[in-house]
């Protein structure tokens, strides 16, 4: 088998699934027995501990270490699926989970619905006290759960923009210490483990997680992932820190670009495009130290990621040298047989997935399954016991490293400032740098304070619409029940000019009890009338919120009903500045030319819609940036990324080969109140392989207002040998603050790595010849030359 003009390589070969033999350990994994400990001198305290502990356990309870079940199961209901609220756990259900079947993690919430930290403390201070009281090992439970912009399942927390935000702020320092901040209110909640961050690439508008993602860039998600996980973990991952948590990688790998843009459905990509574009954030991320990792759900090239050997244990844990805990996503072993029909049984599903590489399975429900029939296939010997040890192996070191054998809760009165003015703060800091400014005509923008305003459309009073989905619950459907002491864009901008001059009515808005894409015609007329009234309209326009499957869209355009309120709208007359608050970019082409001003938040969090309204007035110059192409039509989703034929002109004969690359607005696109120019870019003409590539750039503020400006370096490789290269590449970013005429010269160094691409054998490669580097309007050419070549001077 071969791919398209790629010879059969070692990920290729993962097709061949059916024939792969049990996996070696991972390289640099300590396989030592109980019997020759004392020969290993070598072994760290905490290495010496997890071997005695190993040689001590049964089969029974090491597969219990593997198995993760959801906190329904354990919780008083009519079934393990939902609980009864006020929830209580169920002692037999956990009894039976943690001391019959020796299970070793819990996740997640019951009933879908954010606990307080007090709540949280009891729960699991009851689940502890059973593990380490009740049960022959005494090993404590690791609790993990999905806070991935703030205390997401913690009723109280603080909630951070959503990633793609964090991503446009491009400002490092606010999202590591959003994450900080975060550990301080997950670890008050008594929960040490965070499924985040999400290190996916997210090229693809259409997929119902891009919102999630550091955007479209493999530098930036690289860049700000590092930051979020030293936020989690500390500087020196020292997650046994009670407030740390233990950071978890997501989703290894390829899983944000399914071929049909819908979740968990198929994709197939070569190995050099994997390496070149998916990998890199990882890569970074377990360079820094990042303790577990969660598995794509996912199928690349016919294979499912969580039955891949080639890609979770001779990439991962091999090549990668990846020390920590594999877990799996929600029911993924189960898939493999009841979805993806790898595995005639789930049995067979079992043995595929922690033949591949999985040390844990997040069963979610039905955990008997697995736990028998991963004990029988030990038995049978179609898995052997050396990956038994080390997948527990693995995850007793988590447990040690967050110290949950000395402290299994952390109590909510050790963390005086959850929820705190100064976390909210941050949040609000956050928020207001995310806001992206992609258009204003004739500077609408900003307000005047005194201006009678309409606000309408559906996101315009909606705090669900400001968090998105992952807030308080799954998809994001409780959070008005938790977050009314916050302030809608209707109320934040009634704060800030009065509510005498702002009038709000709905024109369209979303059925909250049904599907998200579920809307109706909301005193359309009556917002036309008022418009009429109005000096100028702030259109909220956008999505409900939605994640994961029940997020999967057919039409990436603004729905119909909005598109009918935008149009209705600009004909009034009146200027319209139109605020986008979405989970991804819908297409706005139908009426965008009509738009005096664009203004994106994303899903900016709580404080979103105070953040809006001091950017719309002024308060606070926008100093956001797309991490992302914005996509002018459904069937032009170029990313930003791509070949120099995705942009071609059109061609002289009678064939015309012209290509369009056209989005509505580009990655790194971002208008401010003040105005910056570029120059006196500086670089040598000739560089050596392994010379330092010394760039210096000198920006100024020429406007009136104070402002934060995102310095972007791209290079452009003119030429490569055997693949096309790409247009262009981000290779160095710094956001800096000017005062009025302030001038500031950024200076960066490059590597030659970084010029580097991924050859058709999987490869890095860097070669000699002519690149281009370019800061804003600036470009300048240079030559990297042999290191042994002669300089003419």
């Amino acid at each position: 088998m071969r791919f398209k003009n790629i010879t059969l390589t070692a990920f290729a070969a993962c097709l061949l699934l059916a024939n792969c033999q049990t996996p070696k350990p991972a390289a640099g994994s300590t396989e030592t027995t109980a019997s020759n400990v004392e020969a290993a001198p070598q072994l760290s305290e905490i290495d010496r501990k997890i071997e005695d502990m190993l040689s001590k356990m049964t089969l029974e309870e090491k597969v219990g270490q593997m198995a993760q079940i959801t906190l329904d199961v354990v919780g008083k209901g009519e079934n393990r699926f939902t609980s009864f609220e006020p929830f209580e756990l169920d002692s037999v259900e956990l009894r039976k989970a943690l001391i019959e079947y020796k299970i070793g993690s819990i996740l997640n919430t019951a009933n879908n619905r954010a606990r307080t930290p007090e709540q949280w403390y009891a729960i699991i201070s009851q689940i502890q006290d059973m593990a380490m009281n009740q049960t022959r090992m005494k090993i404590p439970v690791i609790y993990g759960v999905d806070q991935i912009h703030g205390a997401t399942y913690t009723a109280g927390g603080t909630m951070f923009p959503q990633q793609i935000g964090q991503a446009a702020s491009r400002n490092r320092e606010l999202v590591r210490r959003g994450a900080e901040i975060t550990a301080y209110e997950t670890r008050a909640s008594s929960i040490p483990w965070n499924f985040s961050p999400v290190l996916d690439l997210g090229p693809d508008p259409r997929f119902s997680r891009q919102f999630e993602t550091f955007g479209e860039d493999p530098y930036l998600i690289s860049e700000l992932g590092l930051e979020m996980i030293k936020g989690y973990e500390g500087e020196d991952n020292s997650i046994g820190h009670h407030e740390h948590v233990a950071s978890c990688m997501k989703h290894f790998l390829g899983y944000q670009v399914p071929t049909s843009g819908k979740d968990r459905t198929p994709t197939y990509i070569p190995e050099e495009a994997l390496r070149e574009y998916h990998l890199p954030p990882f890569k970074a991320a377990i360079e820094a130290g990042s303790q577990t990792i969660m598995i794509n759900s996912g199928i690349i090239n016919g294979v499912p990621v969580h039955s891949n050997p080639d890609i979770l244990t001779k990439l991962l844990k091999e090549e990668l040298g990846f020390k920590g805990l594999v877990v799996t996503d929600w029911g993924d072993i189960e898939y493999l047989h009841t979805r993806d029909k790898v595995a005639p049984t789930m049995k067979d599903a079992i043995m595929l997935a922690i033949n591949a590489g999985v040390d844990m399975s997040m069963i979610a429900y039905q955990y008997e399954p697995f736990c028998e029939g991963l004990i029988e296939l030990v038995k049978e010997g179609k898995v052997k016991q050396e990956r038994i040890d080390d997948a527990v192996r693995r995850i007793l070191r988590v447990k040690h490293n967050l110290n949950l054998f000395e402290k299994p809760t952390t109590n909510p009165k050790d963390y005086p400032k959850f929820g705190s003015k100064e976390f909210e703060e941050a949040a609000y800091q956050m928020a207001s740098e995310s806001i992206t400014l992609l258009k204003n005509e004739k500077d609408v923008l900003p307000l005047r304070k005194n201006m009678k305003v309409l606000v309408t459309g559906p996101n315009a009073n909606s705090m669900r619409t400001l968090n998105g989905a992952w807030t308080y619950s799954w998809q994001g459907e409780k959070v008005e029940e938790f977050a009314d002491k916050y302030n809608t864009i209707v109320e934040a901008l009634q704060n800030e000019i009065g509510k005498a001059n702002v009038n709000f009515v709905p024109g369209v808005s979303y059925k909250m009890d049904g599907f998200y894409y579920e809307e109706y015609a909301d005193k359309m007329e009556q917002a036309v009338a008022a418009a009429k009234k109005a000096d100028v309209i702030v259109l909220c326009l956008g999505e409900n919120t939605s994640t994961e499957t029940p997020g999967n869209i057919n039409d990436i355009h603004m729905s119909d009903l909005q598109t009918e309120l935008a149009k209705k709208m600009t004909q009034t007359g009146k200027p319209v500045i139109l605020v986008l608050n979405e989970g991804r970019p819908r297409v706005i082409s139908k009426f965008e030319q009509q738009m005096q001003a664009i203004v994106q938040i994303y899903q900016p969090g709580n404080f979103g819609g105070d953040a809006l309204a001091d950017v719309l007035v002024g308060d606070v110059n926008p100093s956001g940036k797309l991490p992302y192409n914005y996509p002018r039509y459904p069937n032009a989703l170029v990313p930003y990324i791509h070949k120099p034929s995705a942009e071609q002109r059109k061609a002289e004969g009678v064939y015309n080969y012209e290509a369009d690359y056209n989005p509505q607005y580009e990655f790194g696109h971002g208008l401010s109140y003040t105005t910056f120019k570029y120059e006196n870019l500086t670089l040598k003409e000739s560089i050596k392989m392994g010379e330092p590539i010394e760039v210096s750039i000198k920006v100024t503020n020429t406007g009136t207002r104070e402002g934060k400006e995102t310095v972007h370096l791209y290079t452009s490789d003119l030429y490569a040998t055997g693949i096309t290269p790409d247009v262009k590449r981000l290779r160095r970013f710094e956001k800096i603050n000017l005062k009025p005429q302030e001038s500031k010269t950024i200076s960066f160094t490059l590597t030659a790595d970084d010029l580097s691409y991924t050859n058709r054998d999987g490869k890095k490669v860097t070669e000699v010849g002519e690149f281009e580097v370019r800061i804003g309007d600036q470009m300048k050419k240079f030559t990297l030359l042999d290191a042994d070549a002669r300089v003419s001077k």
